[in-house]
């Protein structure tokens, strides 16, 4: 249970019995998506999409234990995780951001030697939630709302190779991050939202580095 559950939730369910479900009114999610996966893996065998997938996530969930990130989980080839959920948290979005970041960079590195090249498209948006656990015999720490809608909506607008953030995330890390102003776009079922690509982490002097 302890590699499923977060440790604050295990902790409340061995002195309650239960987990209450909580609200946050702030929280960064970060959603990623490999481009054209279905297509990449319509005649590989079964044992190398699990072996493939299994490699990347893992490397993912080592860049999410650095940056502070809490994994929820993965969904086929995608991949969530959220940070701002517990009491404390600060700068919820640079982590996710910086975290993104490392990500592209370690899909980028291994398809230099890899046989099989992946494009990840990653996207945050910062925005409330409510985190609980469902199941009975099968435990899952899952998040729900808007942050996770929106999460999926900035990730499928976005490109391959890039970081894409919503506008109050972009607020949130403009003075650590150098971004890049897309304009309004289109977003399934929210309209028209203002987008940023990230470009890269900002030098105390406010340089690119």
């Amino acid at each position: 249970m302890g590699n499923i559950l977060p440790k604050h939730v295990i902790q409340e369910r061995s002195t309650t019995g239960a987990v209450e479900p909580s609200k946050h009114e702030e929280c960064s999610v970060l959603f990623t998506d490999f481009s054209g996966f279905t297509q990449a893996t319509a005649t590989m065998p079964a044992k190398r999409v699990v072996a493939e997938l299994n490699e990347i996530f893992a490397g993912f969930d080592q860049i999410c234990q650095e940056e502070g990130v809490e994994k929820i989980k993965t969904i086929g080839d995608a991949y969530m995780a959220v940070a701002g959920l517990f009491e404390g948290e600060k700068e919820h979005a640079q982590r996710c951001v910086k975290a993104a970041l490392k990500m592209q960079e370690f899909v980028a590195k291994r398809n230099e030697h890899a046989t099989f090249k992946w494009g990840l498209r990653v996207g945050i948006p910062t925005d409330p939630a409510v985190s609980g656990v469902v199941g009975k015999h099968k435990f899952a720490y899952d998040i729900w709302g808007d942050a996770v809608n929106i999460a999926s909506r900035m990730e499928s607008s976005g490109t391959v190779g890039r970081v894409n953030v919503s506008a109050y995330t972009y607020d949130l890390i403009r003075k650590n991050f150098e971004c890049e102003y897309r304009g309004k776009v289109e977003a399934k079922g929210k309209g028209e939202v203002d987008m940023y690509f990230v470009k890269g982490i900002l030098s105390p002097s406010g340089n690119e580095s």
